[in-house]
């Protein structure tokens, strides 16, 4: 029974699979979003700048058939090509801009834009004819045969009720005068590529739920390649155990008695570590036992998780009380009623009085804020 646990994939897959996943290639990508995507925004730019394209296209039209002199005398077909072709160089190169942009934001709307070396490497399963002809007849694609099937069918029955919408429109074309006709066609023909392109977003809202099922199911893990994961980054308990006794090594003897017998340790939570001591009748105020930043507050964590002494995440007050105060010494007088506050919630919990989700929020007054660097905010 483990056994079939362990071997069904059955957990979703983690950020570190999906990463690795992304570096060889393997994203969340949708065609038809993309097709969507440039033909709205091809058809849009032509709904808003048709006429002047259609006036600069007559206008090149026009100038290319007419001869001066000097087109004979002094022929230069370069300067001619290129004098007719400026003239329509602004509307067309706005829908090549258009289509570009809507291309790059489609596989950016899927959180898929990026440049992957490793989608460019050679797949030797991509130049095996035996893997090319189960791709074709195998599942994924049928699959794909039946998304086209569909594809086609929508669209031809959107272009089909589009024309028989407009036949008596159409057929009243041929009584209209040249300009008139030819404005009435261009209307029509962005009217039915708009009405089609949102039948390709209706397709594309069909067509991403599924590819994200399928790359989810395609990346989904076992637990215990969950398991091995996790052992891999975050290391095997003998390597987790060399690296407390390396940190306990950074603490002297004075620091780690001071630490074990601390009333609460403050964090940052990982820069930054202060343990806190406060005895009633002892202590006139809370007093700093150890401090320390980077390799020593990561030493002076362990310690306490080692020693069951609290560790609260309270990131100004930690900086406070670093910038302002040293081991032995008591806390800012600023800070009294903050620190206050965390040894009360501390006591309370002790006693069982209060849980986490009980923690009181802390205010550092603006004098004492402090950034990572020691510079006040």
């Amino acid at each position: 029974m483990a056994e079939g646990q362990g071997g069904e994939k059955t957990e979703k897959p983690t950020a570190k699979k999906l990463q690795d996943a992304a570096k060889k290639g393997d994203i969340l990508q949708s065609r038809e979003l993309a097709t969507a995507l440039v033909v709205m925004a091809g058809i849009g730019w032509i709904a808003v700048t048709g006429p002047s394209l259609v006036e600069a296209l007559s206008d090149m039209l026009v100038e290319a058939l007419r001869f001066r002199r000097e087109d004979i005398v002094d022929f230069a077909p370069a300067d001619r090509g290129w004098a007719l072709l400026s003239g329509i160089a602004l509307p067309v190169s706005g829908i090549l801009l258009a289509t570009l942009l809507a291309a790059i934001a489609a596989p950016a709307l899927l959180g898929s834009l990026g440049f992957r070396p490793g989608g460019f490497a050679p797949k030797a399963s991509k130049l095996n004819p035996a893997a090319g002809l189960k791709r074709m007849f195998g599942m994924q694609g049928l699959i794909e045969l039946l998304k086209s099937i569909a594809k086609v069918g929508l669209l031809g029955a959107i272009g089909l009720w589009v024309i028989w919408d407009r036949l008596t429109a159409i057929v009243g074309l041929g009584k209209a005068g040249v300009a008139p006709a030819m404005a009435s066609l261009g209307d029509m023909f962005v009217m039915t590529c708009l009405i089609m392109a949102g039948g390709l977003f209706l397709i594309a809202g069909i067509d991403v739920p599924a590819q994200i099922m399928q790359r989810a199911k395609r990346l989904a893990m076992t637990k215990q390649e969950i398991k091995d994961e996790n052992k891999e980054s975050e290391g095997s308990p003998e390597l987790k155990g060399h690296i407390r006794r390396k940190q306990y090594e950074v603490l002297n003897g004075s620091t780690r008695k001071a630490v074990q017998e601390a009333s609460v340790i403050i964090t940052n939570p990982t820069h930054f570590a202060v343990a806190l001591r406060y005895r009633p009748g002892q202590d006139a105020a809370p007093v700093v036992v150890a401090r320390g930043c980077d390799a020593i507050a990561a030493a002076i964590r362990e310690l306490a998780d080692a020693s069951s002494v609290p560790v609260l995440q309270y990131p100004e007050l930690a900086r406070a009380i670093y910038f302002t105060s040293r081991a032995g010494q008591i806390v800012n007088e600023g800070l009294y009623m903050a620190v206050a506050t965390v040894l009360a919630f501390v006591f309370r919990v002790e006693n069982r009085m209060a849980s986490e989700m009980d923690r009181p929020f802390i205010a550092v007054p603006d004098d004492l804020r402090f950034d990572a660097e020691g510079k006040k905010l």
